[in-house]
């Protein structure tokens, strides 16, 4: 992969990922709408949880970090036939061991949800929903991960389209279902939130299904068998476990604050999740695109044992991401009422829920700028075959995160959580830094680039406040729309005088 290729590919699946939350923006509006932040959305956000942050662990990155080399390698030497023969002896025993715990999840939800959730217990009822729908949700899980290793597959062989929209199917599900969710009082059913969790396990089946389809297309879908471990597998699963565990860190941030948020006030849960997901949005569309597009070229330049590529891969990655992250973050802080409430204040999302909402986005958005580096960082430990180093400063970062959670929730409440996240975000990406800094990897060079894009970021700031402060009383989505068209329209144009615009993000 040649340097302009990062570029490039982080276009390709930066712009999928980019409809993806699209949708999943339109989904999070529908539950607002029809669902609210009360406690079936809590309980339905909760069971939520549990496949996603399993997913998250066994599936998307640590998959893709562990197997992808792996597959590469067997490829390169061995010639394609083995390189699938791995893949299917990788995809059986994932089958095997996820079916394995979805049946013990079902079987012991209600002490799981308990121990996940331990403020529900007040509530009984949104207990029992949370319970039900978990029940429900929690097949996704391996359905979803063979999706994550087949797109694996697909990404080795240089196809990242189809495994980048993946997302969008599951996002129309819960659109439509949502949709539906009226139905449910016509029908005197209690759990409103039931088509939701049938529509996340009825996603991974189409997910699946896709997947697979594409894989025939191109005579890479591996076969189902049982055979024995290879070398080739072991040396995979060594992989896998600390980069399974390495990506946890994110994921035990999330779970404690969804423990912690159980025991403050109803809808807790729910203006966190609100908040997280526009968060979210520099984050999946700059973070994973710039680290799906570095590990080929860092693993390449590692073996090659080559630090002058590795330190430009890494410089052009980082300004890359300072591009997208800094107005991004700027635009959340200054205008964090603005976008919860012209996104989710409809229907049965209060104002209440808005204010307490933005409140949470505010300082999420602090910690972007961290979770995107770490994003990029964390490629360079992979490549260079040392998952076990992203595993220990993801306990570093899981530990700061649940003594400032414990620290803050007291006086801060739900806004407190979200402070402690971010602030564990910023301890783990400063101490990659400082050791690929240490080890001669990283060097920024000059800060030019840099600098014309906080310019340009601040010359949009100084543009949104003006607008906020003249802006008469609108609807408010109409109101955002201005906003984001001011904001858009002054960092774009003074990037453009600047010549602030990253040249990889022009050039391919």
């Amino acid at each position: 992969m040649t340097a302009k290729s990062i570029g490039a590919v982080a276009r390709k699946v930066g712009g999928l990922t980019a409809i993806s939350r699209i949708f999943g923006f339109l989904r999070d509006i529908a539950l607002a709408v029809f669902l609210g932040a009360g406690p079936l959305a809590d309980a339905f956000l909760a069971a939520l949880k549990l496949p996603n942050m399993f997913r998250r662990m066994s599936a998307e990155g640590a998959m893709t970090n562990a197997f992808l080399p792996q597959f590469s390698v067997q490829r390169s030497q061995n010639g394609k036939a083995a390189a699938l023969s791995l893949a299917a002896e990788i995809q059986i025993y994932l089958v095997i061991v996820l079916a394995v715990i979805v049946v013990l999840m079902e079987l012991c939800m209600p002490v799981i949800l308990a121990v996940l959730a331990p403020g529900f217990a007040s509530t009984p009822d949104r207990l029992v929903a949370a319970i039900d729908l978990a029940r429900i949700t929690m097949p996704y899980l391996p359905m979803i991960s063979l999706v994550a290793l087949w797109t694996a597959i697909a990404n080795a062989e240089n196809r990242f389209a189809v495994g980048a929209a993946m997302p969008i199917i599951l996002n129309i599900c819960l659109i439509l279902a949502a949709a539906s969710i009226p139905l449910m009082d016509q029908l005197g059913i209690a759990n409103r939130a039931l088509p939701l969790a049938v529509a996340v396990s009825l996603a991974g089946i189409i997910q699946m299904l896709v997947m697979r389809w594409h894989l025939r297309q191109h005579d890479i879908a591996p076969v189902f068998r049982l055979s024995g471990v290879t070398a080739a597998g072991r040396a995979m699963w060594k992989r896998f476990v600390p980069a399974a565990f390495g990506a946890a860190g994110m994921q035990l941030n999330t779970l404690v604050d969804l423990i912690l948020a159980s025991l403050l006030q109803v809808g807790a849960i729910s203006w966190l999740y609100f908040a997280d997901r526009v968060a979210q949005l520099p984050l999946g569309i700059v973070g994973i695109a710039l680290g799906v597009a570095l590990l080929p070229r860092l693993s390449r330049a590692w073996a090659d044992n080559n630090h002058d590529d590795m330190q430009r891969a890494l410089r052009e990655a980082i300004i890359l991401g300072a591009f997208f992250v800094l107005p991004a973050v700027t635009a959340m802080v200054i205008l964090a009422e603005s976008i919860i409430g012209g996104l989710f204040g409809y229907g049965a999302f209060s104002v209440t829920d808005i204010a307490q909402a933005s409140r949470a986005l505010a300082v999420y958005a602090l910690g972007l700028p961290a979770f995107v580096m770490i994003k990029i960082l964390q490629a360079a430990f992979y490549a260079s075959d040392r998952p076990g180093l992203v595993l220990r400063v993801s306990l570093i970062m899981v530990a700061c995160n649940i003594g400032g959670s414990l620290l803050l929730m007291g006086p801060l409440g739900h806004v407190g959580l979200a402070m402690a996240t971010s602030g564990a975000a910023t301890i783990a990406a400063l101490i990659l830094m400082v050791i690929l800094i240490g080890e001669g990897r990283l060097r920024f060079g000059r800060l030019g680039p840099l600098t014309k894009i906080v310019v340009a970021t601040a010359i949009m700031a100084a543009g949104l406040l003006a607008t906020l402060a003249f802006l008469p009383p609108l609807p408010a989505a109409f109101a955002l729309a201005i906003l984001v068209v001011v904001g858009g329209g002054l960092f774009a144009g003074t990037a453009v005088l600047l010549r602030a615009i990253p040249a990889g993000l022009l050039r391919g």
